[in-house]
């Protein structure tokens, strides 16, 4: 997913918390958002190095 995939997503929570008032809900989203992506680059660097260590062993 592209980088303003996920600012498109963040805005659209915002409005829809800003409209019913959980302003801490969209805060603690956007926690747990950021942190998925770090787990996410961090799994896809892993797999990175995984797949050149096998390519150096063959």
């Amino acid at each position: 997913m592209n980088n303003w995939l996920y600012v498109l997503y963040a805005l659209v929570l915002a409005a829809i918390s800003i409209m019913t008032g959980e302003i801490v809900t969209f805060v603690m989203l956007g926690f747990i958002l950021m942190s998925l992506q770090t787990i996410h680059a961090t799994l896809k660097e892993i797999l990175r190095v995984n797949k050149e260590a096998v390519q150096d062993k063959e």
